[in-house]
This record gives structure tokens, C-alpha cells and sequence, in this order.
């Protein structure tokens, strides 16, 4: 990489160095926050791999490298990449490196599991699921631990009915997906990433006549037609049937927040009709993540906010510090339920705009809802600084949330 001069005749920033911190809460990182207001580009390292990689926080800098062909992903499997990772090992069919048109290709198959017409014939399934798990803590009594009864079982199970986990295999594929996105250590990991990869080839196989509508037959009905290899098949399916841990963490999240801010609880009990705004509004504004997610690359020199990218170079954007972005959305940093527009990119931009976004919105709907619905007086069991928050993680959340009701 070179240290090239800006297309106005300045140095490029500093790189700065960004170990996240493990932050309890929902305080926003201030390392970012620091990125933020040095410029819309800067230049970060990160734990793992090597070199440097720009950095975009502006909304229509991030809006714009997420949906331009000049910025590719695949080209980030040959490379060790500035990353927060520790272990970089891409599968082959993952859509998270694909670019097009290999991407349209591997999305196909399992595209419509994921339409909204599909999550209407999901909800009333997924309703009873959620339906029993929180009729289970009623009769328990307070207090309990919503993470634990609720808010990890649900989408856990509710992924498994749309990927086509059968019941008596459940048990296991949950026990592979809780290890791999813990924090017990790069082993243990490993060791769970192959059972479940290794299930999810069996699975595959076993599916290629199958008629069914979920992922596993799709995918082998995709693969015993040609249009994707077993291996493709392996990699999509992956990330897929791990998803649930973001719609737990984010929901906990939200929930955390309405339990210490009683004005937003208070929203959302006097206007249960009017939550979905809420909920939209939550999601731009939580910190759902440490750090960044994975980079792209310049297949060609660009230019953006006043420096040159040079091809070759490795570029992260910030989702995060998007949606913090005052010149679209006016006092970002307060949580503003009637906040209009507000085109947030919680759920990712371009190609690569997450594949389970209906089902994550579906989840998060039903939890809040129900919660709200089925607990009256919902609060903290405990003091809210003695809620223990997740470290080490990508993916930001309690680890616990202690909740009371009037029973």
C-alpha cells in the first residue's frame, strides 16, 4: 500500500489502531465515535491480519462503496486483511464474499424461504413457538432470565423450522450453533464448526429429491440440479442456521433499553398499534456490533470524500456510524420514536443487504409484542448496572436480562 497524498494535495490520515474495548450497555464505541469526527474516510488497523484498510462513516460514502461494483469482496479471500477476527477461513458458496454474478447465483436457491409471503405462512408457527416459551415463564413465576427462557430458544427454533431441522436433531444443531458463537475459545469452536458443517453435508444430501420448502431441501434440490455445488450448498446453508444469535442479541438490546428508559416503555404499552416505527427506530440506533464487519476491496482507484483509493486497497464501512449520521438523521444520538424518514442500514445496503431480514424484523415483532402483552409491570430484576453484557463478541447484547413482573 502507498502512502499516496489526497486528491488534494494533503497526507492521507493517521492510521489509527482499533482494539474494541468490551463496552457494557449501550454506549456507543468511542473509538468510533473518535473516527467519526476526525473525517467521513480514515484509516484503521485492526487486531488480526495485516496492513491497513480505509474506513467509511458517512451515510452516503457507505451507501455508496456497499453498492458499487468497483468495491468487490471475493478478492478479500486471497488476502490477510486488517481484521477483528482471528481466524480467517472463508467456505466456498458463503454469499458474505461472493460478488456478482456468482452472488445472484448462490442467492437464488434459498431466496424464497425469505420472502415476505413466506414469513406471513411462518408467523402463526412461530407465534406458537414463542407462545409456549413465554407461557412456560409464566407459570414459572418471576423472576427469570429472559435470555435464557426466551430470547435465545425462540429464534434458535424459529431458524430451525425455516432451514428444516428435524425435532430430533434440534438439540444438537443448537448445541454446535451456541459453541461456535461463544466465546469459549478458537478449539471448542472448531470442533463445533465441524459437526455442524459436517451435519449440514448429510443434511444436504439426504435432501436432493425432496419437495419440501425449507433451506435443506431447496439447497439440495439446487444442488442435484447443477446450479450450485455441494460445497456451495454447505457454505450458504452455515451462516444461515447460525443467524438466530443476531435477532437474540439485538432484541435484548432493545428490551434493555425500554426497561431502563421508561419513557419508551411507556411508548410502547400506550401505543401498541404504533410500534413498528419504534422498533425501526431502535434498530438504527442500537449498537448491535463491536467494531466492523468484513472489507471489500478497490478493484479500481476510486475516489471518495476528497482522497483516492487506490485498486488493491481494503476498505470497511460502518453501518453503525451511518445511522448516527446528523445530516440524515437530525440529533442522531437520541432515540427519536417518531423520527420520519428514517432510512436506516441496520439491516446492511447493496447486494449484500441481509438475506434474513424479514424473518430478523418478523422475531423482533413477536418478541416485543408478546413480552409486552403476556408480562404487565415488565422490569429489571436487578440494578441496571449489575445486567452482564457479553464480551469478546462481535455481535454486542446482555448476556443476561433479570426481569420482574406483576404476576
Amino acid at each position: 500500500m502507498t502512502e499516496e497524498t489526497t486528491l488534494t494535495g494533503q497526507a492521507p490520515p493517521p492510521v489509527r489502531d482499533w482494539s474494541t474495548p468490551d463496552l457494557d450497555g449501550t454506549d456507543f464505541d468511542p473509538v468510533l465515535a473518535d473516527l467519526m469526527r476526525e473525517g467521513p474516510l480514515t484509516r484503521i488497523r485492526l487486531p488480526f491480519g495485516e496492513g491497513w484498510a480505509w474506513l467509511a462513516t458517512r451515510y452516503d460514502d457507505v451507501k455508496l462503496i456497499t453498492n458499487d461494483p468497483r468495491f468487490g469482496r471475493t478478492e478479500v479471500t486471497h488476502r490477510q486483511v486488517t481484521r477483528m477476527a482471528p481466524n480467517f477461513a472463508p467456505r466456498p458458496g458463503s454469499l458474505a464474499w461472493a460478488d456478482q454474478p456468482d452472488h445472484n447465483r448462490l442467492r437464488k436457491p434459498v431466496a424464497g424461504a425469505f420472502t415476505v409471503s413466506a414469513m406471513k405462512r411462518l408467523r402463526p408457527r412461530a407465534q406458537a413457538v414463542l407462545d409456549e416459551l413465554v407461557e412456560g415463564v409464566v407459570q414459572d413465576g418471576p423472576p427469570a432470565d429472559l435470555i435464557e427462557r426466551v430470547l435465545e430458544p425462540f429464534p434458535l427454533t424459529v431458524v430451525s423450522e425455516v432451514m428444516g431441522v428435524p425435532a430430533a436433531d434440534r438439540g444438537q444443531v443448537h448445541a454446535w450453533t451456541r459453541e461456535i458463537i461463544s466465546t469459549n475459545g478458537v478449539e471448542a469452536a472448531g470442533r463445533a464448526k465441524d459437526g455442524l458443517y459436517g451435519w449440514i453435508t448429510a443434511t444436504v444430501r439426504a435432501r436432493a429429491a425432496s419437495p419440501g420448502e425449507d433451506v435443506y431441501s431447496m439447497l439440495g434440490g439446487a444442488v442435484a440440479r447443477g446450479e450450485i455445488s455441494e460445497a456451495e450448498a454447505v457454505g450458504l446453508a452455515g451462516p444461515l442456521q447460525i443467524g438466530g444469535e443476531a435477532v437474540t442479541h439485538n432484541c435484548g438490546q432493545m428490551l434493555y433499553l425500554m426497561l431502563t428508559r421508561p419513557e419508551l416503555m411507556e411508548r410502547m404499552r400506550a401505543r401498541p398499534e404504533a410500534r413498528g416505527p419504534v422498533l425501526d427506530e431502535l434498530f438504527r440506533w442500537i449498537p448491535h456490533r463491536s467494531s466492523v464487519g468484513l472489507a471489500r476491496i478497490a478493484l479500481e482507484d476510486v475516489e471518495i470524500a476528497g482522497h483516492r483509493i487506490a485498486a488493491g486497497e481494503p476498505v470497511y464501512v460502518s453501518y453503525l456510524a451511518a445511522n448516527r449520521d446528523p445530516a440524515v438523521f437530525p440529533d442522531p444520538d437520541r432515540i427519536d420514536p417518531d423520527r420520519d424518514p428514517n432510512p436506516h442500514v441496520a439491516f446492511g445496503n447493496g447486494p449484500h443487504f441481509c438475506t434474513g431480514t424479514v424473518l430478523a424484523r418478523l422475531q423482533t415483532e413477536l418478541l416485543v409484542d408478546t413480552l409486552l402483552d403476556r408480562l404487565p409491570g415488565l422490569r429489571l430484576a436487578v440494578p441496571a448496572e449489575q445486567v452482564r453484557w457479553r464480551h469478546r463478541t462481535m455481535i454486542r447484547g446482555p448476556q443476561t436480562l433479570p426481569v420482574t413482573w406483576s404476576a
